[in-house]
């Protein structure tokens, strides 16, 4: 007797199955720590260790698109001036 199985077989792992990590087998029946939506953790501190990284990766792109824009600003400095817009408006805040 045949049974259909679909395409079983040619499935990717489904994400909930190991810490993104550390790459631990998650249990069927053990806590999940879930980061930005769709991550899932062993433990407490692989997120964490994953946040910390995210973060430094962050604050690294963030510090070099600064000094590129730095640099270019140093350079031209009559350019700067002319590409400026100023947003104008009521603000309420409740």
């Amino acid at each position: 007797m045949s049974h259909y199985s679909g395409c079983m077989d040619s499935q990717k792992p489904h994400f909930l199955e190991a810490c993104f990590l550390c790459r631990k087998p998650l249990g069927y029946n053990s806590d999940i720590f879930m980061y930005r939506g769709n991550t899932p953790f062993c433990s407490k501190e692989c997120r964490q260790e994953q946040i910390e990284v995210d973060e430094s990766t962050r604050k690294k792109s963030w510090k070099m698109s600064s000094s590129s824009s730095r640099s270019t600003r140093k350079s031209d400095p009559k350019d700067s001036t002319s590409n400026k817009t100023a947003r104008t408006g009521t603000v309420a805040v409740a």
